[in-house]
């Protein structure tokens, strides 16, 4: 090749990044309901869908959901917009975090009436696995093998392959029908952390699982719940509405100031994730959003894409 052809190739290499063999894709980052909510149809803002990850492994070729929401349709043509299926729904694992409706609705469209789907892998922990077998409509979906369950274990590792497993984390939170957990995402090279639900990080800390600075320090990525702004969020001019103590969540205001003496490295983890439409966060533009930058975290956007492996 003449010095010509070699510093065009050189050009275009440098033109083009390395594709990213793995990576989080943010299907959402809306509390259960997105928005704009039932009963607000004169809401202007943002639309927000269900907080949910993608992670697609092209070197292997497969393709995961932590977590299968009510817009489940929507955010599969995201992925498949990202990276096209090799064959049917492309989908070879979905992780559930809990029994609320905005975290496991999704595996309905894998029933009958709509893709009648062929065992997708489905990985959840023994309470949620029992309730989807034994309450329709989901136990018809393992009867009918559409989903295929693997049960797994508080603090067991799911090996996916070589590259990539998945860790269960057991967080406190309103666990009516399962039990709740968060998950590390690892791989060699990086690792994320996904807790969209717990109650508080002082109740998490007191069970067990540690201060949530450490979590951080051990990982790249820190998508972690940001239901809530703070305390006032869901008062009505005339002073009614709904009693917030009947809600726990960290408040985004308060996580902030809890994690305030990390280094600006450490703060630029956090990815504010499952807000609720009435957090002002939802709004790029707002103040509360322009705060969360100012002061060194992220706000996780729905089409935000983090690489955990070149």
């Amino acid at each position: 090749m003449s010095l010509i052809g070699w510093a065009a190739a050189l050009t275009m290499s440098a033109a083009q990044p390395a594709i990213c063999q793995r990576e989080i894709v943010v299907l959402g980052a809306g509390q259960d309901a997105g928005a704009p909510q039932i009963g607000n149809a004169d809401d202007t803002g943002p639309r927000l869908l269900p907080s949910s990850l993608g992670v697609i492994d092209r070197e292997n070729g497969q393709r995961f959901l932590f977590d299968a929401t009510p817009a489940i349709s929507d955010q599969m043509a995201m992925m498949d917009r990202i990276d096209p299926p090799k064959a049917g729904l492309g989908i070879d694992g979905v992780f559930l975090t809990h029994a609320h409706i905005g975290h496991y609705f999704g595996l309905a469209y894998f029933g009958r009436e709509a893709a009648g789907a062929d065992r997708v892998p489905v990985f959840a922990m023994y309470r949620m696995a029992k309730f989807l077998r034994e309450n329709a409509p989901w136990s018809q979906l393992v009867t009918l093998d559409n989903i295929a369950l693997t049960e797994m274990e508080a603090g067991g590792f799911t090996v996916v392959s070589d590259e990539f497993g998945v860790l269960p984390i057991t967080v406190p939170h309103r666990d009516e029908f399962s039990e709740t957990v968060g998950f590390l995402i690892m791989t060699p090279d990086k690792r994320a952390l996904y807790i969209p639900d717990l109650d508080s990080w002082d109740d998490f800390a007191e069970a067990g699982g540690g201060m949530l600075s450490d979590l951080i320090g051990g990982v790249d990525y820190a998508f972690i719940d940001a239901t809530f702004w703070d305390d006032n969020e869901l008062k009505k001019p005339d002073g009614t509405g709904r009693d917030m103590s009947d809600i726990p969540h960290p408040r985004v205001s308060a996580t902030m100031d809890l994690l305030a003496d990390l280094p600006a490295s450490e703060r630029a983890k956090v990815q504010f994730i499952h807000y609720n439409h009435t957090n002002p966060i939802r709004d790029p533009d707002s103040t509360e959003s322009k705060e969360v930058e100012a002061r060194g975290f992220n706000v996780a956007r729905r089409g935000d894409r983090v690489c955990l492996a070149q």
